[in-house]
């Protein structure tokens, strides 16, 4: 079973696209197999969109962007900051530049990237989202709250959303255990979005 993390997926592609509205504005998605929640927006992914605290000038990462609605939302949000999204799957993030493109989004660009593996040396931001990759592992999730903290400017956050059943109370002990300040941001059908404060 190939699953939304590989690098080459080998389904044979069989696009298809959408529209979505996100923060009061409509968006076009073109998805496909092999890529996560390839029908619809996932509810985890919608809420913490809908919850995440960008503002204009912050520079932002995207974890695990799959075809990129969370980073081109935040994209929309900093339009004099820049957003990088990353993740592992190449037909993800094919799919997300040719989404930055059709919604005409300028400030933002996907890479290949197994998790923090591709960001410029050096590079920091104000703000890192993630829906992380449940499936691939704790210790990948873990993992990325713990790669984060260097990629943070001071005062800078880690935005997570993640289901109560997969892990949501070992993830807040984690990100408790890494981070100064630990923040509950939102709760709903079984989610929670998390903000984690480095200092």
């Amino acid at each position: 079973m190939e699953h939304y993390y590989t690098n080459q997926p080998g389904a044979d592609s069989k696009e298809q696209s959408f529209t979505f509205t996100l923060r009061g504005r409509e968006f076009r998605f073109v998805t496909d197999r092999s890529v996560f929640s390839k029908n619809r927006i996932d509810f985890g992914s919608v809420l913490l969109i809908e919850t995440m605290e960008i503002k204009d000038g912050m520079d932002v990462l995207d974890v695990g962007c799959g075809y990129g609605p969370i980073g081109i939302s935040a994209a929309t949000l900093t339009p004099s900051g820049n957003v990088l999204m990353l993740d592992v799957n190449e037909r993800a993030v094919s799919l997300a530049n040719r989404n930055l493109q059709l919604n005409e989004i300028s400030n933002a660009e996907a890479i290949v990237s197994d998790r923090f593996s591709a960001v410029p040396v050096g590079k920091k931001f104000h703000v890192i989202l993630t829906n992380p990759p449940i499936r691939a592992g704790k210790q990948i999730v873990h993992g990325i709250f713990e790669e984060a903290l260097a990629y943070l400017v001071p005062g800078g956050s880690l935005w997570v959303v993640i289901q109560k059943k997969q892990g949501a109370p070992s993830a807040l002990a984690k990100l408790q255990e890494l981070y100064s300040e630990v923040r509950e941001v939102a709760k709903k059908k079984g989610y929670f979005v998390f903000q984690a404060i480095r200092s």
